[in-house]
């Protein structure tokens, strides 16, 4: 078998999938249906879809390029491209995941009597939830200093402290 017939034996049905599950999870993304491993799935199993449309590209590269060619492959493909480049940058607007690393490392630097006041709890309210996966701290700790001392992940000990049920959430 042939590089060639090798890729034309997988590469569109890979794409095809792969397409399938990014534009449901795309739009589950969307429309903010968040739970679960949506969001993850949507990062990680891209690396499907890009393998399956270069392969597909690869095996169809006449096609490919005279489409590319046409006034509708010039139009669209300099359009993507210039909403690319320009998706590159924030225009001054505050976005979500410019605060989603910010906010985290502030939540794991804290005291974990500041995440007791966050959470509208008493500082004993917090140890005590920890104290019931078996983990010893203190308020003066942070999240940070606890993984150091107990190698468990902090987004476990967040989830303990932040999530409803999160008392069981390290047994999982």
């Amino acid at each position: 078998m042939t590089k060639t017939a090798f890729l034309r034996s997988w590469a569109t049905q890979l794409t095809i999938g792969a397409f399938l599950l990014m534009a449901g999870t795309g739009l589950m993304l969307f429309f903010e249906f968040e739970d679960g491993l949506t969001a993850v799935v949507h990062q990680w199993l891209s690396w499907f879809f890009l393998i399956g449309a270069g392969a597909h590209i690869f095996v169809n590269f006449k096609p490919f390029k005279s489409r590319l060619k046409s006034r509708w492959g010039v139009a669209f493909t300099t359009i993507f491209a210039a909403v690319f480049v320009l998706s590159c940058f924030s225009w001054g607007m505050i976005t979500g995941p410019q605060l989603e690393r910010p906010i985290e490392e502030a939540l794991v630097f804290a005291p974990l009597s500041a995440l007791a006041a966050v959470t509208k709890s008493q500082p004993d309210v917090i140890i005590a939830k920890l104290a019931g996966q078996g983990i010893v701290a203190t308020p003066e700790q942070s999240i940070y200093d606890v993984v150091k001392k107990t190698g468990i992940d902090e987004n476990i000990l967040l989830g303990i402290i932040f999530l409803p049920g999160g008392e069981t959430l390290a047994a999982k």
